[in-house]
């Protein structure tokens, strides 16, 4: 059941995507019978819940409501990943076991990744980046409670 949610989660949100403009329940409804039998109350409850998770905004249309993305499907795709990674109890086992799954085209997508990712500061403020340039060390008895030979103890 929980997979089958999933599925239909991302099902709902590809269909979102794809429109490119808010849609209502009846349209995503609709489009889904054209693969499936589903009812007008499943996909209801399913874009009532991708919205409560903050991944689609909703206005109000009269008596219904329109619904629309807020990011992208990479950024959605991400968090994904992140959240099923963050569920194992060996994050690094788990990696593993990951790209073993992985074709040699995702593996290659992921060294590509990883280099793009290298290249770019995780957080622009960080000492030496780009944005900020070097970043001295606090004079010995600055307030900081730090010294050049390290924290105060």
């Amino acid at each position: 059941m929980v997979r089958q949610l999933g599925e239909l989660e991302n099902a709902i949100m590809t269909r979102v995507w794809q429109w490119n403009r808010p849609v209502t329940v009846r349209e995503v409804l609709l489009d889904l019978r054209s693969e499936r039998e589903i009812a007008y109350t499943t996909v209801m409850t399913v874009l009532d819940k991708l919205h409560r998770k903050g991944w689609l905004r909703r206005d109000r249309a009269g008596r219904a409501y329109r619904y629309e993305p807020v990011s992208s499907r990479e950024a959605y795709t991400a968090a994904l990943m992140n959240d099923a990674w963050a569920t194992s109890d060996n994050p690094a086992a788990a990696l593993v076991h990951f790209f073993g799954l992985m074709s040699p085209e995702q593996r290659e997508a992921l060294r590509d990744a990883l280099r793009v990712a290298a290249l770019s500061p995780s957080d622009p403020a960080a000492p030496d980046s780009p944005e900020t340039g070097p970043q001295d060390p606090p004079e010995s008895g600055a307030d900081t409670g730090e010294t050049r030979s390290g924290p105060a103890r």
